[in-house]
């Protein structure tokens, strides 16, 4: 499968939901999210936001510091 992800164009398994995305990433539970195609996909919504190939995401991770 081919995805945009973060503007650059990443080869990556199967991935059915964004809920797989995020497991295969190895997102955090919290302090994360998920861009789809322009639309913020809702973290209750992962298991059931389907991916197709050349789907454009966004990735962000939030970073703590002091």
């Amino acid at each position: 499968m081919r995805l945009i992800l973060n503007g650059r164009e990443r080869e990556t398994p199967e991935l059915a939901t964004v809920a797989d995305l995020a497991q295969w990433l190895m997102l955090p539970g919290f302090g994360s999210a998920v861009e789809l195609n322009g639309e913020v996909v809702r973290k209750a919504s992962y298991g059931t936001t389907e991916l197709r190939d050349h789907d454009r995401l966004e990735v962000v991770r939030l970073v703590g510091g002091g």
